[in-house]
């Protein structure tokens, strides 16, 4: 069937909702949802979901979609006047026909872009003028790449400060045999303890109980190690200094709704955040955050965060 090759396409998802489809030509694919911007599949050219969505997710507005890519803008968590983790991931998003000229070292054609803006409803809510243009593109080699550009469109001279995150599920085969890197030695906000600071102990974090931790000042690459899959994610990041680590384990898993009792053991969220240091702009300044998610085989290498190393030592 052609259509199997086309770069994009627009169709319809789950309950009607409309979602585009990219395609690379070795057969790598995401869905993002126009609800929400809302990268709903990442798969590699062996046609294997990287995502996790979980398999109780509403498709419904306005309620979120558990899982894939939710962005969380203006607003990280509960820290500050709106619901949880703002309104962009509850939003319809337009494609944006005629974006301003994006710098790109891509020649993959599978790409689309996205914008979103303040309808009048949402000034009442929070009056603030911006443009979020949100670009989402599969590299040749089935690379899934997110970029968002934030503009701040005040015409008034207001400031725009928001926090955000792309909030990440990761499938993996068995949280207990996943490891993160990358993170060692750095300092972290603990959701669980109030925001408290404390410092990372040990060579790797790994999962045996509830998780949601904020780490400030992180590299710009991190890995997670699915020992199980024998696979390696690899997170690059810029303009995101923070990075959110969280499963919900079992007793959470049970309390919410759109989410299976048993599945927390199937994904975990590591996030590209700002969270730490609300991002503040100038009327007419603008504000660029990107993620890079790669997957490449890997054996159980410690240490090896270029991904190239883990496919040597695998």
């Amino acid at each position: 069937m052609s259509s199997e090759r086309v770069p994009v396409e627009l169709c319809k998802g789950i309950n009607g909702l409309e979602k585009v489809v990219l395609r690379e030509v070795r057969g790598s694919s995401a869905e993002v949802y126009l609800y929400g911007g809302h990268v709903t599949s990442w798969k590699n050219d062996h046609g294997e979901e990287l995502l996790f969505v979980s398999s109780k997710a509403i498709f419904k507005p306005p309620k979120a979609i558990r899982g894939g890519i939710p962005i969380c803008f203006p607003q990280f968590g509960n820290n500050g006047s709106l619901e949880q983790h703002g309104f962009a991931r509850n939003k319809f998003w337009s494609i944006d026909a005629d974006p301003p000229p994006f710098p790109t070292n891509s020649s993959s054609r599978a790409f689309i872009d996205l914008i979103l803006k303040p309808s009048e409803e949402d000034m009442k809510l929070w009056p603030h003028s911006y443009e979020f243009r949100l670009r989402v593109a599969l590299g040749p080699g089935g690379d899934l790449m997110l970029t968002s550009r934030i503009r701040n469109t005040s015409t008034e001279g207001k400031l725009l400060t928001f926090t955000f995150a792309y909030h990440t599920y990761f499938s993996v085969s068995d949280i207990s045999e996943v490891r993160v890197e990358g993170l060692e030695t750095l300092d972290y906000l603990d959701n669980l303890q109030n925001k408290e600071r404390f410092t990372e102990q040990g060579d790797a974090i790994t999962f045996e109980s509830e998780v949601d931790k904020i780490y400030v000042s992180t590299p710009t690459k991190i890995a997670i190690l699915d020992h199980e899959k024998k696979r390696t994610f690899v997170i690059r990041k810029d303009g995101l200094p923070d990075a959110v680590v969280w499963n919900p384990w079992d007793k959470k898993a049970k309390a919410m709704a759109d989410f299976g009792d048993d599945e927390y053991k199937h994904m975990l969220c590591v996030e590209a955040a700002a969270v730490e240091k609300p991002i503040t702009l100038k009327p007419g300044e603008e504000w660029r955050g990107r993620q890079e998610l790669s997957a490449v085989p890997s054996s159980y290498c410690s240490g090896q965060l270029d991904p190239q190393k883990v496919l040597m030592c695998s």
